[in-house]
């Protein structure tokens, strides 16, 4: 029956697989490549003749796919990548890993992005957003889905015998084994949430308001405000909380040299969440300082306020050309 459904039906079920992922819908679309392998394996004269469309399928659904997410990122900038940290079950400082990930590489790594978790959802609306070229973006996203498509496909050739015997025991086991892979899935992604929303209820009582901020800016002891945020973040929002310092959670050891631990430090980024600044805030608290926030809402919250903003530098605000070689970034 698994056969017959594939003959009939197996092109066009891949390409609505992968048109639905690269949309980014919850619909994972490597398995169904690998079984498409592994049929093509076991039955060569009737699934076999299908690879090559298959293949040609796959890559021109995930142009489709991502183009609609170049064109967010093109049309509404970063708000795409804000609307990202919201839906995502990763924490944002995984975004933020990723926003400096191609900053550095550019729209290369888009030949690579469908390999790293949570690389490929931040990198193709940041590309749009970043006045990449789209005949460039088509190129090295191409060529990702590309290499993605036809790893999945050797992978289950390769390992089509393994797939066979897989099948083999769950047809014995019935529709309980489908069940129990869906149970399993729900209960994975409802503990990752849980752990997310915990984090954020334990810390919501640890952070400062922007109209309490506003007033202690205005005496004479104004506390130490950091900005938090990727180079990368900067380039699509030029603008800081005045007097904010520019500050990477990377560099811990920095900061606790340069500040006196009574001193008041606040923290703020861009993701809607504020896990990044609040990751941060506990971090510093476990290395002395007595009196660390993060600022609730962060710099968005900040200008909805009303609260003024300073524009950066343009230095400060240029990226590298996405065409050009990388070059190391200053520590």
């Amino acid at each position: 029956m698994l056969h017959d459904l594939v003959v009939r039906y197996g092109p066009a079920l891949v390409f609505a697989n992968v048109l639905a992922a690269s949309l980014g819908l919850p619909v994972p679309a490597l398995p169904t490549l690998v079984l498409f392998g592994a049929m093509a394996a076991l039955h060569p004269e009737s699934v076999g003749a299908q690879l090559a469309p298959v293949l040609i399928l796959s890559v021109f659904a995930t142009l489709i796919g991502d183009s609609a997410w170049f064109l967010a990122g093109r049309i509404y900038g970063g708000n795409t990548l804000k609307t990202i940290c919201k839906l995502s079950l990763s924490r944002d400082t995984c975004v933020k890993k990723t926003e400096r990930f191609f900053g550095r590489w550019g729209v290369r790594v888009l030949a690579v992005a469908k390999f790293v978790p949570g690389l490929s959802i931040v990198s193709i609306p940041m590309a749009g957003a970043m006045n990449t070229p789209y005949r460039n973006f088509l190129l090295y996203d191409g060529i990702g889905a590309a290499i993605w498509a036809g790893v999945g496909l050797v992978v289950g050739a390769v390992f089509s015998q393994q797939i066979d015997m897989l099948f083999a025991g769950i047809n014995r086991l019935g529709k309980a084994a489908a069940l129990i892979a869906v149970v399993l899935l729900l209960l994975y992604a409802a503990y990752r949430w849980t752990r997310r929303r915990a984090l954020l209820k334990k810390l919501a009582a640890a952070r400062i308001k922007v109209d309490e901020l506003y007033d202690l800016m205005r005496q004479e002891q104004t506390p130490i405000v950091f900005d938090i945020r990727s180079d990368e973040k900067r380039v699509l929002d030029p603008y800081v909380i005045p007097g904010a310092v520019f500050a990477d959670e990377r560099h811990l050891e920095d900061i606790v040299k340069t500040y006196r631990p009574e001193q008041k430090l606040v923290i703020y980024c861009s993701c809607p969440n504020e896990v990044s600044a609040a990751w941060m805030a506990k971090q510093l608290s476990e290395a002395g300082f007595n009196d660390v926030v993060p600022l609730l809402g962060g710099i968005d919250a900040w200008r909805d306020a009303g609260r003024p903003l300073s524009p950066l530098p343009a230095a400060t605000t240029t990226m590298p050309d996405a065409a050009a070689e990388p070059t190391p970034k200053a520590v």
